[in-house]
């Protein structure tokens, strides 16, 4: 099953992304790469079994709505997605096998199967490549951070997860580690979890922030934490705590550099 590739994305379902606060000053630009759960029609749902449709393998839960929190907080601009991780995961590029994967966890995706180089290209060209350039458009225009926001799953392969917010870095490790000298509770905040660099995980860190020479760190929160309104903000408050307290130090010390 290779779908449509004329076309991955109707004029209706387009654009690949969107950027939600565009008028946003403050000192910090949010990305939400797995905002998304939507499947193009042309990919006729990429063959997932009904129950799995909404699962974690196709989109982030929680992630737009803590990141569009977080927006609204610190002023931010906030780019999203609007295509599931599933269709193609913008935080891979091209040549991973994760960009597309056939197999999420347990989860088969018979659409992915034995794509040919032209399904993949489309996909890079409807999907990755509009998306990595409205982001770099906005980080042009915009001086701040680069954060971007992801949730994770409580149980994977079978073992509960304890981590509760993670907080990572690729090679500059400055922000992240400020904020986890900043946490101001009362969740628990650890670095490098559950994920770090090794796992493929800071592609977008690593092209668009890093390349940049921006502060930047990705942020993954346990799903089950981010289930209603009231945890959203509750998470929200604690990451926009951190991250101010964490700009302003680093800006201090900086200039005293």
């Amino acid at each position: 099953m290779t779908g449509n590739t004329s076309h991955i994305l109707s004029e209706g379902e387009g654009p690949a992304a969107e950027v939600i606060h565009a008028e946003g000053t403050g000192p910090i630009v949010l990305c939400c790469e797995h905002a998304s759960a939507a499947i193009p029609a042309s990919l006729d749902g990429l063959g997932l079994a009904e129950a799995d449709r909404l699962s974690h393998a196709v989109w982030d839960p929680g992630a737009l709505a803590l990141s569009m929190a977080m927006s609204e907080r610190m002023g931010a601009p906030l780019v999203a997605a609007r295509v599931s991780r599933l269709v193609y995961d913008c935080n891979r590029p091209p040549s991973s096998p994760g960009a597309m994967p056939a197999k999420s966890e347990v989860i088969e995706v018979p659409g992915n199967r034995d794509l040919s180089e032209a399904d993949r290209a489309a996909r890079v060209r409807e999907v990755y490549q509009p998306f990595t350039e409205t982001l770099g458009a906005v980080l042009d225009r915009h001086g701040g951070a680069l954060v971007t926001v992801h949730s994770f799953t409580p149980i994977f392969h079978g073992a509960h997860r304890a981590t509760e917010v993670g907080l990572l870095h690729d090679s500059d490790p400055r922000l992240a580690d400020a904020m986890i000298e900043n946490w101001p509770g009362p969740l628990k905040a650890e670095l490098n979890a559950p994920y770090d660099a090794a796992d493929g995980v800071t592609h977008t860190l690593r092209e668009q922030g890093v390349a940049r020479g921006r502060l930047n760190v990705m942020i993954e929160v346990r799903n089950d934490l981010l289930a209603d309104p009231a945890q959203v903000a509750s998470v929200a408050e604690q990451l926009c705590a951190a991250l101010s307290r964490s700009l302003a130090q680093l800006a201090t010390s900086e200039a005293g550099a």
